[in-house]
This record gives C-alpha cells, structure tokens and sequence, in this order.
C-alpha cells in the first residue's frame, strides 16, 4: 500500500520549517528505529526534526543512531510541549489513534496549524491525520518508512545511520524475521539495508545479549509462574509488583517474556499479566488464526495485531486473571481448530 497524495505531501514537506516525530507510550524497537531513521532522513534534506518520546525506554535501545537527541517528554516537559507547540509539520509513527502517545495527547491536539502525517501498521486506524500510510499487512512501521523512502524517490539517502535503525526495527517487530507478517519483500529491504551499512550480527547483539542477572532471574520466576491449560491450548505467565521489585526491575526487562509460553508445543494462545502500581498489563499473543487484537479489544480495553496485542485491566492482578479465566472458555473451539 502506498501514501496517497505523496505529490501534496512533497509540497507540504518543502515548506515545513519545525518538524515533530512521535512515537507511542513505552516505545519499543519498532517505534524508536522508525522514528530515529525518519529522523536522521529529514535533517539529511535539511529539516529540523526532533523525535519526542512520550516516556523513557529500554536501555538496550540506547545506543541506536542519534538516540541522545531525543527528548524524552517526561524528563523534559517545556522543552516538548514548546516544539510541539512551534511544529507545523508532525509524524506519528507505530500507532493510530492519538491515546497511544499518553500525556502527549491533548499537547498534539492542542496545535491547529500543523499538518500531522500517520505511519503505521496496526488495525482500524483513527483518521486524525491528512497523509495516511497505514497498511496492517506490514510486518513493521519500520519497513513502512523504508517504503515511504522509496516513494518519496530517496532511497538513495538511506546512509548506515538509517540502515541501523530500520533494521532494528524490523528484526525486532518480525521476532528475528519468524512471525507471519514477514514477507519476501521484507527479506528484500533487509538484504538492501545490509547492503547500506547495518552490521546485523552486531545489531541482534546489542537487542539480544545485553541482560542483566537481574533480568535473567525475574525470568526464572517468570518460568516459576508458567501456567498450561491444554484444554484450550492456552498458557499464561504473572509477575506481581513485588517479584519486579524484588529483581530491580526496568523498563524492558520483561521484553519477550509473553513469547515463553507460545514456545510450547501444541500452544496457540499465549498471555503475560503484569502488575504495575494500580494496572494491570497484558500481553497477547497467538498463532494461526486467532486474532488476539480482537480478543483485547473485546475484553481488555486493548488491541494491536491477529497475533500480537495488548491491554489493561483496572482489576487487581489475581481479578484479572479470575477474568481472563472465566472467558477463556468462550474461545474454546475457535482455539482448538486455529
């Protein structure tokens, strides 16, 4: 799928002076590759572009290209509202619908005079924005800019700043290039952004294999908590706040920890509940065809992806489950027969 109307868009973008780039609350490899390769493109065509964060990020995301000229809205509050407020030009990246960017919401709409610019992968899309690229069979936003790039007739641009942070993005959003949304034309981008400088051992080196002890041990208590009910081919995990506090927790740390259970042979649905302060936090995820985007839309406030989604319950940790249990049977032959 491509943008519609990329001439007017190429207009309005030679006549932007202050550009904003946002991605959404707790960005991930996806939003902080897509945002910070945008990024370094538009101030290679001489824009001032600036990527403003809604919240801090994982630390083994710190060393992506450009990442010490991000602002990070909660560490930085005037410094944010004050582009936001002077852009005329603003792109939101990885998400749809202007709640994912948190405390950044009423600030992007609150500015009348800019133009906003969408571009993004997941389903039913909010229409906030005058340029859409949305496009849900797309494995990454990050690939998505990547064909932005190309319509835009820039490739030629993509320096190995860029190739890193795309790359990055996708490897991660694609599970190492293994979840069904990972395509032959997606393969092709790769080849390509190896061929413009990213170093992909290095870049799975840096994602990857940066734990610490502390991590790898709320992992094992993550094992510990491992729940199988194979009558619904389903499997949960639960941290409470006590056990992320117990293992000095930090933001990331539980990062792949909902894919444990779908590791399993014979499970097809897959779901970590984590308390943090007065919320509950889930993560969905399935294979084949049931669609956990539908089901955390239905029943937990959240959404994403068929395979991958998330959401939130204001219930105590062990409602939530109480919950997720007493509906979990309603799903029954839709998840014996995915």
């Amino acid at each position: 799928m491509k943008m519609k109307n990329i001439s007017e868009f190429k207009e309005t973008l030679s006549l932007a002076t202050n550009i904003v780039i946002i991605p959404h609350k707790n960005p991930d490899g996806d939003a902080m590759g897509s945002t910070l390769g945008l990024c370094n493109y538009l101030n290679q065509i001489q824009k001032n572009a600036t990527v403003i964060t809604p919240n801090d990020y994982p630390n083994f995301l710190k060393w992506l290209p450009y990442n010490n000229e991000v602002v990070i809205f909660e560490n930085n509050t005037q410094r944010a509202k004050n582009l936001i407020a002077e852009a005329d030009l603003i792109f939101t990246l990885d998400f749809n619908h202007l709640g994912r960017c948190g405390e950044l919401k009423p600030l992007l709409e609150a500015n009348k005079k800019a133009t906003f610019v969408m571009i993004d992968h997941h389903q039913q899309p909010d229409v906030y924005a005058k340029f859409m690229y949305s496009d849900p069979d797309m494995c990454s936003t990050c690939e998505m800019v990547y064909h932005f790039l190309e319509q835009l007739g820039d490739l030629k641009l993509i320096n190995k700043e860029i190739a890193t942070c795309l790359y990055t993005g996708i490897m991660t959003d694609t599970g190492s290039f293994r979840y069904r949304s990972t395509t032959s034309t997606t393969h092709r981008v790769i080849a390509s952004l190896i061929d413009a400088g990213a170093k992909n051992t290095q870049i799975h080196e840096r994602i990857y294999d940066t734990n610490t002890l502390n991590k790898l041990q709320l992992k094992g208590v993550a094992l510990k908590n491992l729940r199988l009910f194979p009558e619904y081919r389903t499997a949960y995990i639960k941290l409470s706040q006590k056990e992320l506090n117990d293992h000095n927790f930090k933001k990331g740390d539980t990062e792949g920890f909902v894919n444990i259970g779908l590791s399993i042979d014979g499970i097809m649905f897959a779901v970590i509940f984590i308390e943090n302060e007065n919320i509950i936090k889930m993560s969905f995820r399935s294979k084949g065809n049931f669609s956990v985007n539908q089901f955390a839309r239905n029943h937990f406030e959240g959404g994403g992806h068929d395979n991958a989604a998330g959401g939130k319950s204001d219930l105590t940790l062990n409602e939530t489950i109480e919950k997720f249990m007493t509906i979990l049977p309603q799903y029954k032959t839709e998840l014996l027969n995915s």
